[in-house]
Parts: C-alpha cells; structure tokens; sequence
C-alpha cells in the first residue's frame, strides 16, 4: 500500500492552488484552505474512488483518543456529493492548533447508512482488515498547527475477505 500513496502524494501539492489541474477545496470551509489564509484547517485529499456515486463524508476527531470513532463524539462532520473525476478535496476548518484524527467514508450508493460496498479511509492511511476496521486512535492522529495542513487519504474498499485500495481507483 506504500506504493500507491507515495504515487498518490507525488501528484499532492502541500496546499490547494487551482493550477495544473489541481481542484480547489470543497465544503463549506473551502474559504479556510485558500493559499495565504492563516487559520487552522485541513485539507483531506481523498484518492481512489470506487465509483463516482453517492456521499463522501469527512469527521474529524480530537484529541482525546477515547472520543475517536465513538458516536456522538466528532467535533465537525462535511457530508458532500461525490465528484465526477480527481481526487476530492476537503477543506475542513478546525477551532485551533492540535491534536486530529481524520476519518473519511464514501458512501457508495447516498443510503446514509454503512453497507459492505462502501468504502473508507483514515488519516495517515493505517492498515486496516476485515476483522479490524477501526485503527488505534496513535495510529490516525495528526498535528495541525495555525495553518491549513494537507493530508492524503486513500479509500479502502472490501475486496474478497480483505479491505485494501483498488488497484486503480476511479
């Protein structure tokens, strides 16, 4: 799986600038991602689309490793419509420099509800199988300081009785 993010980062600039073909960000924070801006955000470069249908949805988490992936427990979630091409960019603004774990699920068919055909990824890409779905929270956990920080996330879909990336993701 090394191989396919380091192909994936080669093509990631450290901040969205809407040149080369680079989309610019999406969401509702898109405004905290633009070049120059000072605030604290992140910017979740999504990868490896299954197909291009249905809901991305991007939370992110704090600090507190108890927190991650509990219900009710997410400090922002961005639910957007899946694009037609590339890789989505999410800018998600955040209330100050910290601690973060990403956590991102392509909802493959906009049902709102988690089926074996949807895919997911995390930030820092941890392995994740069949039998372990949820990573340890150090192992997700990024720093973001006052300004916007660029993250990659590569979606991982059931394939068989494994769940990896699709070999050439759409």
């Amino acid at each position: 799986m090394s191989k396919l993010i380091a192909l994936f980062a080669a093509s990631t600039l450290a901040l969205v600038a809407p040149a080369g073909g680079v989309q610019a960000a999406v969401g509702p924070d898109a405004a905290a991602c633009r070049p120059g801006v000072d605030t604290s955000a992140v910017l979740v470069r999504v990868f490896g689309f299954k197909a291009r249908t249905g809901m991305l949805r991007v939370q992110v988490y704090g600090d507190e490793p108890g927190d991650f992936l509990a219900k009710g427990r997410k400090l922002k979630r961005i639910d957007l419509p899946v694009s037609r091409s590339g890789p989505m960019d999410v800018c998600v603004a955040l209330p100050r420099p910290g601690n973060y774990a990403i956590a991102v699920r392509h909802d493959i068919d906009g049902s709102g509800k988690s089926g074996w055909n949807d895919g997911g990824g995390f930030s820092r890409n941890p392995h994740i199988s069949i039998t372990s779905l949820k990573p340890r929270f150090q192992d997700v956990v990024i720093g973001v300081g006052p300004a916007p920080k660029a993250i990659d996330v590569v979606l991982n879909y059931r394939q068989g009785l494994s769940i990896k990336p699709l070999a050439m993701g759409i």
